[in-house]
């Protein structure tokens, strides 16, 4: 038998072993290349400006005319161009350089959402005007997002999709972390105006992060030119696609549309709800809406340890999350202690957390990459069509019912996404 000493090397090299297998397990989850990098600092920085604009925008309206409806309005304007000119969007990312798409629309929005409204006077910069602006950053909006989640693919090895989406996602739940409550701030010292001019730098600090990134084609994608067929072919073959040959993407294109249609309005009647409910200003809305960030936050980290789990397994993980998101928000109405109402908005994040990662994951891995802006095209435009009509429901059941009675409809519509994410997952186990 050999002595202590002896055996001391072989516990250590045992131990570094299992150290090195659990280094070599985070890489393998982990997209740690620096062309994914930059995408994810770009998406951060673009983050926080949306989540600084987001709640600008929505406190001038209501400041200005006190009424929901009229806030929803927004939200409608925000969905208007992905349902209209979503498939349409989805061949041009197909066709032309991602790179130049993405760049470009941040520079617009910077445009848009910054020095226009530094270009205009007080007196002049009514409502109207700034629905005008919302309508035309939504455009920008519409085709950022395919964009992006059609690069992805092209930076980042197939096993790793699930982890790099809920990594992008991080990048969201920072900027509602980050975003509203700098823009509560601001609104209460300088005004909703002042916050947008402002904002302007984070959109062009993201389009300088994107122009030194390497996209690299992934199965045919961005080698076909804009002359190599019509636009009316190229929009059949991505719907011949989600219709006939990939049925699991057409049934999860109709659970993001009962996602979308309970998320959507949550977000947009937010600050109606808690002003209304709960009597608070735009600095406490800006941190309890943060709140809802840390639970994005933690939904993102914790994906990351199911990028490499089956299919039906990802999608039941949609189903569970959703339940006890409209459980939560359910709660809401209930509930008058503010420290109680932070707690069930991380709960809140969370759940919605799990959906978008896990929904883009699975449309990257069963569509071939000369297809994916316009399978995810379709795929926002099933959402955004559900989002308009739950903002528009909503708005008008909170306007006539009350805000109690517009909180517990959300709060059933994620526990009607729950059981039919359940019903996919078990679909593709039994078959």
């Amino acid at each position: 038998m050999k002595p202590w000493f002896m055996l001391t090397p072989s516990f250590t090299s045992a131990h570094n072993r299992e150290h090195k297998k659990a280094h070599v397990g985070v890489r393998r989850r982990l997209p740690l290349t620096k062309d994914f990098g930059l995408i994810w600092l770009s998406q951060l920085v673009s983050q926080v400006g949306d989540g600084i604009s987001k709640l600008a925008l929505l406190w001038f309206v209501y400041s200005i005319t006190g009424s929901p409806l009229k806030t929803t309005a927004i939200g409608l304007l925000q969905t208007i161009p992905p349902i209209v000119c979503g498939p349409l969007i989805g061949v041009l990312v197909d066709r032309f350089p991602k790179k130049l798409l993405l760049i470009g629309s941040n520079v617009f929005r910077a445009i848009l959402i910054g020095f226009v409204p530094c270009a205009i006077s007080v007196d002049a910069f009514t409502v109207n005007v700034l629905y005008i602006l919302v309508l035309l950053d939504a455009m920008a909006m519409a085709a950022l997002s395919p964009t992006l989640t059609a690069s992805v693919p092209m930076v980042v090895p197939r096993a790793q999709f699930t982890s790099a989406n809920a990594l992008i996602q991080g990048t969201t739940s920072l900027g509602i972390i980050c975003g509203p409550a700098l823009s509560g701030v601001g609104i209460a010292l300088f005004g909703p105006q002042e916050v947008l001019c402002l904002n302007a730098a984070t959109y062009f600090a993201s389009a300088l992060c994107l122009a030194f990134v390497r996209l690299s084609p992934r199965g045919g994608a961005e080698n076909q030119r804009p002359g190599d067929s019509s636009l009316v072919r190229d929009l059949r073959e991505g719907l011949a696609f989600v219709a006939v040959k990939e049925r699991v993407i057409a049934l999860l294109i109709v659970a993001a549309a009962f996602y979308g249609f309970g998320a959507s309005a949550l977000t947009t009647l937010f600050p109606v709800f808690t002003k209304k409910l709960l009597d608070l200003g735009p600095i406490e809305i800006g941190y309890l809406w943060s709140t809802m960030g840390m639970g994005l936050l933690v939904m993102s980290i914790v994906l990351l340890w199911f990028t490499e789990r089956t299919l039906a397994d990802r999608i039941n993980i949609i189903a569970w999350t959703s339940a006890v998101s409209g459980l939560a928000i359910g709660m809401l109405v209930w509930s008058k202690d503010l420290f109680l109402v932070g707690l069930f908005m991380i709960v809140i994040g969370a759940g919605i957390g799990a959906f978008t990662p896990i929904a883009w994951s699975v449309i990257q891995e069963l569509t071939p990459g000369n297809l994916v802006g316009r399978v995810m095209s379709l795929y926002s435009t099933g959402a955004m069509t559900a989002a308009i009509g739950g903002i528009s429901l909503f708005g008008w059941i909170t306007e006539r019912f009350g805000e109690s009675t517009g909180v517990v409809g959300i709060g059933a519509t994620f526990l009607l996404t729950a059981l039919l994410g359940g019903w996919l997952s078990w679909s593709i186990r039994t078959r």
